[in-house]
């Protein structure tokens, strides 16, 4: 492996979150010109603004042949969105959940994750399938447009420049410039991307699936791990849990959707991303539920525990790419104790909670 892969990887990395923070601003300032609504605005163009660097290495990953990394990209950065993103940000400081998000956008999170393992089954996502959950992101998008008015305004993450100067936004000119931009930063630093971690993953025999996972995933997850730890430090915990969720919803329904309609034959699925992947991709979305219901707060010590299993599940992924010896130890301190203590501790929680609830009522 030569220095230059390695610079090409570095590189791909600081285009994909330069791009996606230009690209963001850029369009969020065009939205308040044209008379958009703020809260529309955070919902969707910013939504999508972070899901940007997934898409465009999906899209590159696709025409190139490497469907692996493109279902390890957005099945990757889900789980770290969810374990790694919230867990630093719960650490930081405990995050505040809208009820709304409990009430639909987690219940919908975990549903299309569902979907896209069921489509999965068969080991390929075909132009259908992508139809679907294209179409999917559409109808999310109508849904939140008429019904914003069930978000508070302080409840949406908009670009701080537009926040500070209370909407007002710069020319239509430089908007649509740092558009294209962002766009064409994008786009170059995914071909880098893709580029550096096929050719890491051939030097050292790892899958394109693990590189994808992990590798990738963090590097396109880098706008929301930014926007969550900048939302955490400034006080303004109430956003970071909808970026995430917003995050998830896109990648799913617009990255996953929009890549199976246009890679030549479809996106292949490997049997370990479908038994073993997407499924803990379920669990993290799942685990989500207990742990917001809890008085509407993330704890720091719940964010500790999102933290602790992103780490064990990248180290899973490392000790099976590498045939380590201590890959059966590992499975079975995991699976005899330290998951059924956490299965209890949230169940009980979760019990408490809903006692609570009654009590009140």
């Amino acid at each position: 492996m030569d220095l230059m892969t390695l610079t090409l990887l570095f590189l791909g990395f600081v285009l994909l979150t330069v791009g996606a923070d230009i690209l963001v601003q850029g369009a969020s300032d065009l939205a308040v010109t044209l008379g958009i609504s703020p809260i529309i605005v955070g919902l969707t163009i910013v939504a999508f603004g972070t899901s940007a660097p997934e898409l465009a290495v999906n899209i590159n990953a696709a025409w190139t042949g490497n469907p692996d990394i493109a279902v390890g990209n957005v099945v990757g950065s889900n789980i770290l969105n969810i374990l790694l993103v919230l867990g630093v940000a719960a650490v930081i400081a405990p995050i505040s959940v809208h009820k709304r998000m409990i009430k639909l956008e987690v219940p919908l999170m975990i549903g299309v994750s569902c979907l896209l393992l069921f489509l999965s089954y068969d080991g390929l996502l075909n132009r259908w399938d992508g139809l679907l959950l294209s179409a999917g992101i559409l109808f999310y998008t109508i849904f939140t447009i008429k019904n914003a008015s069930s978000y508070n305004l302080d409840d949406v993450d908009l670009p701080e420049e537009i926040a500070e100067s209370g909407g007002k936004s710069t020319s239509l000119i430089k908007q649509l410039i740092f558009i294209v931009v962002g766009l064409g930063l994008l786009v170059q630093g995914s071909d880098w991307l893709v580029d550096g971690a096929v050719a890491i993953a051939k030097y050292y025999g790892i899958s394109e699936l693990v590189i994808g996972l992990t590798v990738i995933s963090i590097g396109t997850s880098l706008p929301e791990l930014a926007t969550v730890i900048s939302a955490s430090l400034r006080g303004k915990q109430d956003l970071v849990v909808g970026n995430v969720v917003g995050s998830n919803l896109f990648n799913i329904l617009l990255v996953i959707g929009f890549t199976s309609l246009i890679a030549p034959n479809g996106l292949t699925v490997s049997e370990t991303a479908i038994w073993f992947d997407m499924p803990v991709m379920i669990a993290a979305a799942l685990a989500c539920l207990p742990i917001f219901f809890s008085d509407y707060l993330i704890e720091r010590w719940e964010g500790g525990l999102f933290l602790a299993y992103y780490f064990a599940y990248t180290a899973y992924l490392f000790l099976n790419a590498t045939h380590n010896s201590g890959l059966s130890t590992f499975n079975t301190v995991m699976v005899w104790f330290v998951m059924p203590i956490t299965a209890i501790t949230l169940i009980a929680f979760s019990w408490g909670f809903w006692k609570k609830l009654s009590q009140n009522r």
